[in-house]
């Protein structure tokens, strides 16, 4: 009996070993496509985390650098203001009703000087006019502070704010009265205006501005080409 099952069943065990074989190379297909598959995903995931941190990395780097430039405009105007004001005290305090002090012979001297206009003793009879402008100027660079990432036009606005805030604080504070107050200049070079270091920072400031124009570089940082 047992010799005849045997005899009857050997022909069935290649078919069921071949099946067994069949399911197991099957099964071996679908756990490789199914890591494939989890690699890739993982692959694409870490591409968009390595695309993100580098975005994220320079916006963060973008605000500092603009940060910085501002705290360069308000440093630049700060010293520029400070300079001016303790020089201009001064000059009231041991110039003004005194000799005029001779620095380089008769090229240079130290000489106070009440002025109603504007820089260079220009247009005394709109001192009104000077003021507004003078305040306009420095509303307009305190909103394009907001937009500088150059380095060359923070310290040129900073002159610019610089010497605006002195002289405006002559026409606000000094005599014969608010917002027509005679600006103190004192630096008397022979055959030219007498001028003070406010007129000095503007002028400074504007020729930086020209410069820079000329060479396409925008108070954003960057290059234009006409």
């Amino acid at each position: 009996m047992a010799e005849a099952e045997r005899i009857i069943g050997t022909p069935d065990t290649p078919d069921a070993d071949r099946d067994g074989q069949e399911r197991a190379a099957d099964a071996h297909e679908t756990d490789a496509h199914e890591t494939d598959a989890r690699g890739a995903d993982a692959h694409g995931a870490t591409a968009s985390a390595g695309e993100s941190g580098a975005g994220e990395t320079a916006e963060q780097d973008g605000r500092p650098r603009g940060k910085r430039r501002i705290a360069v405009l308000f440093a630049v105007a700060a010293f520029a203001y400070a300079l001016d004001l303790i020089s201009k005290m001064i000059v009231v305090a041991k110039l003004e009703h005194h000799e005029p002090i001779e620095i380089i012979g008769d090229w240079l001297r130290f000489e106070a000087i009440r002025n109603a206009g504007a820089a260079f003793g220009f247009g005394e009879a709109f001192t009104v006019i000077f003021t507004v402008i003078a305040a306009t100027v420095i509303v307009v660079i305190v909103r394009l502070a907001r937009k500088l990432y150059s380095l060359p036009w923070a310290i040129a606005l900073g002159l610019l704010l610089g010497g605006a805030l002195g002289n405006l604080t002559d026409r606000i504070f000094r005599s014969p009265g608010v917002f027509k107050g005679a600006v103190v200049d004192f630096i008397a070079p022979k055959h030219f205006a007498v001028f003070n270091l406010a007129d000095s920072a503007i002028v400074c400031g504007g020729i930086l501005i020209v410069l820079l124009s000329f060479r396409g570089l925008d108070p954003d940082g960057t290059v234009h080409k006409d």
